[in-house]
């Protein structure tokens, strides 16, 4: 059975605060532990009233301080917009304190706006550019320290740290291919590319040390609800999100909207259907064979599910109609 993951951008609803987001992040994260999913990622963006997971390491170290199992990570650090041996300390650290757990995904764009990313690193200079130059360089603060290393990760040197690419074209494809690294490709946003990211990694890829063979997983957007009706006007925060972010008006998740998709232009009709293709919306009945129809079609070895609800309470059944229809569902919960 494909595993499942969560992605979470910590979203913060209209009339709510980043503080309460991240609240309802730590208790989804349980939930999320007690139903079996295999890991739980936060995501690096800057300057977005949204989404409140921006000091990404910070917010990780607090969901792994709070579960016991579930393996925590970056979905992803953007890694332009730090040195790797600041990376290399801070997930070394979280390494150190919860072994066996902690995912770094590394992407290469800047998760913002040009002007919000000159903010965060003054010099643009050492940008996307020099990314696979700076993946190896901060994967190699990870293996044990050989004599004379002059600058040493501490912590970070022979850290279980479990490295991903990830990217939504087919740049990220190729470098994980070349590294012999696995690689998340976010066809939850970004799908137009995705059959051949998929063809090219899985083509080209190059066995390592960290990793014998291809493991893709992929981004898919999940909203379950009871009924078919319901699940649709859950979904329609999302529309709402991603019309305001490409008309340039970013915001916080909006409320539901009933008949929404019957005001959009046809513009953003047209975006929305490109976008969000890859989403599963519905029912129990609906969601399964929704999921499984992606499997096949793809061949994941994991999905990486995510799920922008207004409603925290609506989130968290979301996630639990999922692995229940998923066979997921633990004794536990």
């Amino acid at each position: 059975m494909v595993p499942l993951s969560v992605l979470d951008l910590s979203p913060v609803p209209e009339g709510s605060t980043p503080g309460a987001s991240l609240r309802n992040t730590i208790d989804l994260a349980r939930h999320a532990e007690r139903l079996g999913y295999r890991r739980y990622w936060l995501a690096e963006h800057h300057n977005m009233p949204g989404i409140a997971s921006a000091a990404t390491s910070v917010v990780i170290a607090h969901v792994a301080a709070a579960t016991q199992s579930i393996r925590v990570g970056a979905g992803g650090i953007m890694l332009p917009n730090h040195a790797p041996l600041v990376i290399a300390e801070q997930f070394g650290t979280l390494a150190a304190l919860h072994p066996g757990r902690i995912d770094l995904g590394l992407g290469r764009a800047p998760g913002t706006d040009m002007l919000t990313a000159r903010a965060l690193r003054r010099n643009l200079e050492a940008g996307v550019d020099g990314f696979p130059q700076d993946v190896v360089e901060l994967m190699a603060y990870f293996d044990p320290v050989e004599a004379g290393q002059r600058v040493q990760a501490v912590p970070g040197a022979g850290e279980d740290v479990e490295v991903w690419i990830l990217g939504s074209s087919l740049y990220g494809a190729q470098l994980a291919a070349m590294l012999g690294l696995p690689y998340a490709f976010a066809s939850h946003f970004a799908p137009a590319e995705m059959e051949s990211a998929i063809a090219i990694y899985r083509e080209r890829f190059q066995p390592s040390a960290r990793l014998a063979r291809p493991r893709l997983m992929l981004g898919l957007n999940v909203i379950a609800a009871e009924t078919d009706a319901e699940a649709r006007l859950l979904f329609t925060s999302l529309q709402q999100a991603f019309v305001n972010l490409r008309s340039g008006r970013p915001g916080k998740l909006p409320a539901p909207v009933q008949d929404y998709d019957r005001e959009l232009d046809p513009m953003a009709r047209a975006m929305l259907a490109q976008a969000l293709s890859q989403a599963v919306v519905g029912s129990p009945a609906t969601v399964k064979a929704g999921v499984e129809a992606f499997v096949r079609r793809t061949g994941a070895d994991e999905l990486m599910v995510t799920a922008q609800i207004f409603d925290h309470g609506a989130r968290k059944r979301s996630y639990e109609i999922l692995a229940d229809v998923h066979g997921q569902l633990s004794q536990a919960a």
